[in-house]
């Protein structure tokens, strides 16, 4: 088959490759770039494990092509540390007891991560609903909203430091 030459931005470093038009974005971020943090869940766009930030939205990259992202930022969870520190979101998962089996926590930072972007101080209703699309299978979601929580008080106060 035919591949397509394509040039994405993948957590801030400009990659230009070769691809088949059928490979999807999940398959070419974990074989093509190795970036493994990405999960392959359902691959029905249902559980969120394979959720990335294209172009600032939360998008599951299960369900797009690869070639669909031509031209596009792409955030996954191993762009959220940044310096060897943890991004407030990752230390609020360990502090606050966010994950068991880890195997929907890439899906859930990326995601918790554009819900802050997207609002700063979110209610814990807004944190259910803007979470609601990626499942947990182990949690019970209480310890992820106060990850969440903690990520965003966080977040907030090194904005005003």
């Amino acid at each position: 088959m035919a591949k397509t030459e394509i040039t994405l931005t993948v957590n801030g470093r400009k990659i230009a490759k070769a691809v088949e038009p059928r490979t999807l974005l999940v398959h070419f971020l974990r074989e093509e770039l190795n970036l493994t943090g990405t999960h392959i869940g359902c691959e029905t766009s249902h559980c969120g494990a394979c959720t990335v930030d294209l172009d600032g939205k939360s998008v599951k990259s299960c369900t797009l092509f690869a070639v669909q992202a031509d031209g596009s930022q792409v955030l996954t969870v191993e762009g959220l540390a940044q310096g060897g520190k943890l991004h407030p979101l990752q230390e609020g998962f360990h502090q606050e007891h966010g994950l068991q089996c880890g195997f929907c926590t890439p899906g859930m930072l990326v995601r918790a991560h554009r819900l802050l972007a997207d609002n700063p101080s979110p209610s814990e209703e807004e944190i259910r609903a803007g979470m609601s699309g990626n499942l947990c299978r182990c949690t019970g979601y209480q310890n992820i909203v106060k990850a969440v929580q903690h990520a965003a008080a966080q977040m907030r106060e090194a904005v005003t430091a």
